[in-house]
């Protein structure tokens, strides 16, 4: 770390402890030649994460996309955001845990639907018709006979 103040390359750190916000380091530092205390913070790196979609476009993944069709699916099903949110750091989370700089938009759906089926089925047999785009009544009529099965 370089000293803001005389620009020595040598500090020591005095203090570590998390940031307010728990996503950083936040380090006190005190430099070696002048002695000028100073804070930095470390953060990790985020790998930019690529959604592959079914063209084999690649775009970045976009939370609020995902929170669109979230919002969308669950109107008038009186779902708190909070549990939306939940849901969407879930799937960022595995996704990051998991290593992966790309992922299919289909794994992120199923993903999706996996994590709305306990929370309100009308929501999810919502969510689904769009993302699954159900060839015709039969086909949607299935996925209803199954829900209804799996009681």
């Amino acid at each position: 770390m370089r000293c803001p103040k005389c620009g020595c390359e040598e500090s020591k750190v005095v203090d570590s402890r998390p940031s307010e916000s728990n996503d950083a380091i936040r380090r006190r530092r005190e430099c070696a030649r002048c002695g000028f205390r100073f804070t930095t913070y470390e953060r990790r790196e985020e790998m930019p994460l690529l959604v592959i979609k079914k063209d084999g476009t690649k775009e970045t993944f976009d939370r609020q996309k995902i929170m669109r069709g979230l919002v969308r699916a669950t109107v008038k099903r009186n779902i708190p955001i909070e549990t939306l949110n939940g849901v969407l750091d879930g799937i960022e989370s595995e996704l990051r845990d998991a290593g992966v700089t790309e992922v299919p938009s289909e794994e992120i759906g199923n993903m999706v639907l996996k994590r709305l089926l306990p929370i309100d089925k009308v929501a999810y047999v919502r969510f689904a018709s769009v993302y699954r785009d159900f060839k015709d009544v039969e086909e949607f009529s299935q996925e209803l006979r199954s829900l209804t099965n799996d009681q």
